[in-house]
């Protein structure tokens, strides 16, 4: 195991040397060493369906994300397979994957058996500066013009990508926006992606899934396509701009806009959206 460990230092290593490697098989067991065995100090972040923790590997960090073990592991094949398409300096980079079974005792109903433990995991490079979300919470937080315009450009960039590569990111969101210390967006978190083939156009999905008030329309009737990501990219682009949330909450608990598209002139659409941008802004357009 020492060796396994070791070998595995040292390709990770020189993996985040080369930009170019590919992401490779991790053995657990060098997960588990670089995250002190997943322990809770080591922890940067958890949601419904995964939780991150650091690993060090040598002088530097990477993310870890441990998947539910309540997940089926189809979808965390479906996740992997889109992360090995998805290379672009917008997209946050994908280092490595885990996927192992190990027998254990267990005490079951007064009986002892043995059952199968699952762990899978996914490796990424470690985005200092956290997500989206914080930065544009209020429009005196400091971000010049400048600089949302490069967020906004960036996240264009690699959402293109991801579409060029058909697969469908769905749950775009300024929390899945990560942002690296030179300010460049990371589009992240891909529990939700689906690949499509070369002529699918859309897929059709059961269970609502995505965060509200990014969700296109037609994520409520089940088929959703690339303009469902397209929308959500919308509504981030207008709280970049505004320093506000892009929809609000009525009594149902349902996601309203917060600004309302309509047909004004560019003077008026200035004031409608932001009316703190600068004079460089002037040559802005909006029209819906």
């Amino acid at each position: 195991m020492e060796y396994e460990i070791s070998t595995g230092h040292n390709a990770l290593e020189r993996m985040l040397i080369d930009g170019s490697a590919e992401p490779m098989d991790l053995p657990l067991s060098l997960l588990e060493d670089i995250t002190n065995c997943f322990s809770d100090d080591q922890q940067i972040g958890s949601g419904g369906f995964a939780v991150v923790y650091k690993g060090m590997v040598g002088n530097e960090i990477i993310a870890v994300k441990r998947l539910s073990r309540n997940m089926h592991e189809s979808k965390f094949h479906k996740e992997v397979e889109c992360l090995m398409k998805a290379k672009h300096k917008n997209i946050v980079r994908f280092l490595g994957y885990c996927s192992d079974t190990q027998g254990k005792i267990m005490d079951y109903e007064g009986k002892m058996v043995m059952a199968d433990i699952r762990n899978w995991l996914l490796c990424f490079e470690y985005v200092p500066n956290g997500s989206l979300d914080k930065y544009i919470t209020d429009a005196s937080h400091g971000l010049e013009w400048r600089e949302r315009f490069e967020i906004i450009k960036g996240t264009c960039d690699g959402l293109c990508h991801l579409h060029e590569k058909r697969i469908l990111h769905l749950d775009l969101k300024p929390a899945n926006i990560l942002i690296d210390d030179h300010m460049v967006p990371k589009i992240a978190d891909f529990g939700l992606t689906r690949c499509l083939e070369k002529e699918q156009t859309h897929v059709f999905t059961s269970n609502l899934c995505g965060s509200l008030g990014y969700l296109a329309p037609e994520f409520y009737s089940g088929q959703v396509t690339f303009a469902s990501d397209i929308y959500s990219l919308g509504v981030i682009i207008l709280e970049i701009m505004t320093g506000q949330k892009g929809y609000s909450e009525d009594k149902n608990g349902l996601a309203r806009p917060t600004i309302r598209p309509t047909m004004c002139t560019e003077d008026e659409a200035r004031e409608q959206l932001c009316g703190w941008l600068p004079g460089e802004c002037t040559s802005l357009f909006y029209i819906w």
